[in-house]
């Protein structure tokens, strides 16, 4: 095989492009991160400037982009003094003059330019004092060799002040990108697809891919790069996902859960709060297929805020404990685990099973019993935070475990979760925050999904709407209404990190205000937030849960975990600071009884486009799924939560918004190449391989973090 395993021509050091050297390279890597020619090469244009169009002066406006506009120089003067001073230049055609100006840099310019020459101009046309002109252009003489290396599209790159004081703005960058192109050109870029898959998707290769997407010679050219690009993107994404999943079902057995027995049965026919939907049916019929097969299960399962994952989890434990084995749910929060442990309980009245929850703040006799418990096998299913982690926690034998809102717990959790057992017991990983298929597809391509797309019978859609300060008043009328019909509000304050100390003292100066609106004895109002003790979190959730309290004002404590059906109204305050999935989140709280539920979204008058469209979504649908595809098109995939830090996503080019149908395709592909070698050894398939171990390498390579 050859070397190029680990060393390519691309990982060559960017110093080493003619133009660059030690200093340029430095600053190349601090400003942009650029420190191989990979780097620069996949340091793409982010937009194209159609070079074929050239204007006459009298059609330019200030109403047009960048123009284009050809002529001969026929006036340079240095004029003004100090900070005044700036080069002043004309430039005349057949149908009129403009001006251009350089308040930088004037000298070099001057130096630069000469009357009488042809030049082509490209820049900004702008108005001042009734004349037509162009601060600092882009322009160059018109020479055969100029023209010759016009692109038809030109590239335009994103720079920095330092880089551009140094000659790397777009400019200088399309230069580089130029020169490096001509040294691959002459050693030629290994291959980094096999000749079966180039020919099946008709990719361009590899360098001419690179060459188009920099200098296209046509709009053709451009999206056949594009297309090249982004299915290799993607492409090795899928194949290392896909190459972890055939791994494990090939060699990770899983404990058989051959029998449906007494603990599920009795469950099913007597204790069943409600008749299970068509959706949570097929899914725990896709959970049992799973466990009966002696095949480990990592399944996701989606479901939207009170769709009923919990349940489906609980009666997926049933399964596991009618087989002779444990289970445990690991939750995010003290509040979120013990609202499953209340959950349980009240779901298995009746039914002789031994149910614990051990949190952080569990007292240590409780603790020592509990944790005998599990290690003895006589506690069954055990509700629990972070702690389960920890090494005192011993099974006797861990045959499910239930992680819930998955994406606040990192791989290394879950992976100690996992190794609870000599042999890996079957996992369920759950959440209530719908993932959209591309980003599920990318993020957690190497489990096996189901979705809960239903709602159980009964509920009504939540009524969502908007109001700005000025309705306060008639909002205050509106939560008298529905007290008075003995339901209780929810008021929620934003909490951001980095405003904590401003955020508390609105939550305190709304708290004062709300109780002046709802005075005692008639209202009464609890208040939490992270700043409380456990306890006292307790003690104000538990006036609230009893109905002592009508009004909980919080902060974003309450987003997941809290079910309290007679809990109507959900108000949130400051609405525009808050992101779609959370925004979601807390309108669940509410429309967990059978009452007509509401949520109203307050905030400031002036909002940002994107905040209006965040608004106009809550108000127009309920539908998670929908709401998480307009926030991956609002916010991009690396601020989705639990993305950002998964380490899967490394796209210079692809857009998990705008690229599902060729993900899917890029899928499909290297699910076809696992199917026919699993291994990847084949002699033809050694090239995935080489280059999944140079991507790898330099994504380990120390010398880049600072």
């Amino acid at each position: 095989m050859r070397e190029h395993a680990l060393t390519s021509i691309l990982d060559t050091p960017v110093e080493y492009v003619k133009g660059v050297g030690p200093a340029k390279a430095d600053l190349l890597k601090k400003e942009l991160g650029i420190y191989t020619f990979e780097d620069l090469l996949t340091h793409y244009p982010f937009r194209y400037v159609d070079r074929t169009r050239f204007y006459k002066i009298r059609e330019i406006s200030e109403d047009l982009p960048y123009v284009q506009i050809r002529g001969v120089l026929d006036h340079l003067e240095i004029a003004g003094q100090k900070k005044g001073k700036r080069l002043v230049a004309s430039l005349r055609d057949e149908t009129g003059s403009v001006e251009l100006l350089w308040f930088q840099g004037q000298q070099w310019m001057a130096e630069r330019l000469k009357t009488g020459t042809e030049y082509v101009v490209f820049g900004k046309a702008s108005m001042f004092n009734g004349r037509m002109n162009f601060a600092h252009p882009d322009i160059d003489p018109v020479t055969p060799e100029f023209l010759k290396q016009q692109s038809v599209f030109e590239g335009v790159y994103s720079s920095t002040e330092k880089l551009k004081y140094k000659g790397l703005g777009s400019d200088g960058l399309r230069k580089l990108q130029r020169h490096l192109l001509q040294q691959l050109s002459q050693a030629s870029i290994e291959e980094s697809l096999g000749p079966e898959l180039m020919e099946q998707h008709k990719l361009l290769s590899k360098m001419d891919a690179f060459s188009h997407i920099h200098f296209p010679e046509s709009e053709g050219m451009l999206e056949k790069a594009r297309f090249r690009i982004k299915f290799e993107e993607l492409f090795f994404i899928q194949l290392r996902l896909l190459r972890l999943k055939s791994f494990r079902v090939q060699h990770t057995k899983g404990f058989l859960f051959s029998k449906v027995g007494e603990q599920f049965n009795s469950f099913f026919h007597h204790h069943l709060p409600f008749a299970l939907t068509g959706a949570q049916k097929k899914v725990i019929k896709e959970i049992h297929h799973d466990l009966k097969s002696g095949k480990q299960m990592n399944r996701l399962l989606q479901g939207d805020v009170g769709s009923g994952k919990t349940l489906v989890a609980l009666m997926s434990m049933l399964l596991a404990i009618d087989n002779g084995y444990q289970a445990c749910l690991m939750a995010p929060t003290e509040i979120l685990a013990r609202q499953h442990f209340a959950t349980f309980r009240e779901l298995l009245k009746g039914i002789a099973l031994e149910t614990v929850v051990l949190t952080g703040s569990t007292k240590t006799k409780e603790r020592t019993s509990i944790l005998k418990g599990l290690n003895d096998g006589s506690i069954n299913i055990v509700i629990g935070t972070h702690a389960l982690l920890e090494d005192k926690v011993k099974f006797s034998n861990l045959g499910l475990a239930v992680i819930d809102e998955q994406h606040r717990f990192g791989v290394e959790q879950r992976a100690r979760l996992q190794a609870k057992n000599s042999q890996a017991p079957h996992m369920l990983i759950m959440t209530a925050t719908p993932i959209p298929r591309t980003l599920a597809m990318t993020f957690y391509g190497d489990l096996d999904t189901s979705i809960i797309d239903e709602m159980p019978p009964g509920r009504k859609p939540i009524q969502t709407h908007h109001y700005t300060e000025s309705a306060r008043l008639k909002v205050i009328g509106f939560l008298k209404q529905q007290i008075a019909l003995g339901r209780q509000v929810y008021i929620v304050y934003p909490l951001i990190q980095e405003s904590e100390k401003m955020d508390y003292q609105n939550l305190q100066m709304g708290y004062d205000q709300l109780v002046q609106d709802f005075p005692a004895p008639t209202y009464r109002v609890s208040i939490v937030h992270g700043k409380l003790s456990n306890e006292q979190k307790e003690q104000e959730m538990n006036r609230f849960i009893t109905g002592e309290t009508q009004l909980m004002v919080a902060t974003t404590v309450i987003e997941v975990g809290v079910n309290i059906p007679n809990a109507s109204v959900m108000v949130i305050e400051s609405a525009e600071r808050f992101g779609l999935s959370q925004l979601h989140q807390l309108r669940g709280r509410v429309g967990r009884g059978a009452e007509q539920s509401y949520c109203i979204l307050m905030t400031g008058y002036k909002l940002s486009a994107e905040s209006k469209q965040r608004m106009q979504t809550m108000v127009k649908t309920n539908d998670g799924f929908e709401i998480s595809e307009v926030d991956l098109k609002l916010r991009g995939p690396g601020d989705i939560e639990g993305t950002a830090q998964s380490g899967v996503l490394n796209l210079k080019l692809a857009d998990l918004a705008k690229d599902g149908q060729l993900l899917q395709l890029a899928r499909w592909a290297a699910a076809g190449l696992i199917e026919r070698d699993a291994e990847l050894n084949k002699q033809e398939n050694k090239v995935y391989i080489t280059e999944m171990q140079r991507q790898d390498k330099n994504r380990t390579n120390w010398s880049r973090i600072a």
